[in-house]
């Protein structure tokens, strides 16, 4: 079941061995599994989607880049 969260600061993810890639501040969704969280996102009229590390996503919501909604600040 995906949840609701928002991004407020810096968070990056990459494809491949590309560049790092910025998400842009505002609502996601995301979903966890036992590895991984896959975060999804719009930005206009494009669609973005990724799986990042859980510990990655802990780290973001460690240092509030990501705040889950409904979670005190």
């Amino acid at each position: 079941m995906s949840q609701s969260a928002r991004i407020t600061g810096p968070v990056v993810y990459r494809e491949g061995d590309g560049p790092n890639i910025t998400i842009p501040e505002g609502p996601i969704e995301f979903q966890e599994s036992e590895f991984d969280v896959t975060l999804s996102w719009s930005e206009g009229n494009t669609r973005g989607v990724t799986a990042i590390p859980l510990s990655e996503f802990h780290r973001y919501l460690a240092s509030r880049a990501i705040q889950v909604e409904g979670q005190p600040g």
